[in-house]
């Protein structure tokens, strides 16, 4: 395992730098505030680290279920789920957290289109359902429509809503809430891959000091949506939530970014209605959802 720490000015700069160094895969161990800027901390596996992968002929490797193989999981993925119940090996495989809402401000994040402004008025209308004020800002104030389409949710809602178009701001805005009061952050979509974008991302990421969960559709390609879990587990992001569950046919994507970049699954877009679109998710409702469709 290769170990590696970077100091810099910002974070931006060090999340760049490891990139550079280590690559995508690079797993982030610690960051912390130093004298001059901040301290990151990552490593990465060496080759000799990684995990035998059992061929799909060999005698003694487990047969995939169908339930699992019209998913098109990653094979090595597929064959970690296929002993003893689905669920039980689902509860072994991923982590489940509830989303942590009421401390550090919770920041929507992920690729363009990828729901999290939706994501955020669905957990805003939660929490004022339930009798709580959250404040809402949108970071993504230069994309055409965006701050307008958070705008109009919060009408509905009566919430106030602050736009941000940059990290002071968002500093400023988040400055303003009261002591204890949830924040919902709207972040830009991000493509991790290119270094301004991931700068600009990680620049938000800490001058809000907050949670960055990745939002990321169903859907995708299982290696693609690997590649960018892993990216923005660089960036910070330790938590799922994917969405489009109530469209997609195919959950193999959703399961291999959580399994690549060890993020934990907490609640899942089901549904266009704001007030009850979004499913905690837990290994039991998964389990169900992967089988639904085979006899």
């Amino acid at each position: 395992m290769r170990l590696r720490t970077i100091r810099a000015a910002r974070m931006g700069e060090a999340m760049a730098t490891l990139r550079a160094e280590l690559g995508e895969e690079a797993v982030i161990l610690g960051t912390r505030h130093v004298a001059g800027g901040v301290e990151v901390t990552a490593a990465l596996e060496s080759g000799d680290d990684e995990p035998l992968v059992i061929a799909p002929d060999a005698p003694h490797a487990a047969a995939i279920p169908a339930a699992l193989r019209r998913h098109n999981l990653p094979h090595a993925l597929a064959q970690r789920l296929a002993g003893g119940t689905l669920e039980a090996a689902i509860a072994r495989t991923f982590r489940f957290e509830a989303l942590p809402l009421s401390a550090a401000p919770l920041l929507l994040s992920g690729p363009p289109g990828a729901g999290k402004t939706t994501s955020c008025a669905k957990l805003a209308t939660r929490l004022v359902l339930g009798g709580t004020r959250p404040l809402l800002i949108t970071a993504d104030g230069r994309r055409a429509g965006a701050a307008e389409q958070l705008a109009a949710f919060a009408r509905v809602l009566d919430l106030p809503l602050a736009i941000a178009n940059s990290p002071a701001a968002l500093a400023k805005a988040l400055a303003r809430r009261a002591a204890g009061q949830p924040a919902l952050v709207d972040l830009p979509g991000c493509d991790p891959f290119d270094d301004a974008a991931a700068r600009r991302h990680a620049a938000l990421v800490e001058a809000a000091r907050g949670t960055p969960v990745l939002v990321l559709p169903a859907g995708l390609d299982a290696e693609e949506a690997a590649e960018t879990a892993r990216a923005f587990h660089l960036l910070g992001c330790r938590h799922l939530l994917p969405t489009r569950l109530d469209a997609a046919r195919r959950l193999g994507g959703v399961l291999a970014a959580a399994a690549a970049a060890d993020l934990a699954f907490t609640e899942a877009g089901t549904g266009m209605d704001v007030a009850d679109g979004l499913t905690p998710l837990a290994a039991a409702w998964l389990a169900q959802r992967l089988s639904q469709g085979v006899s």
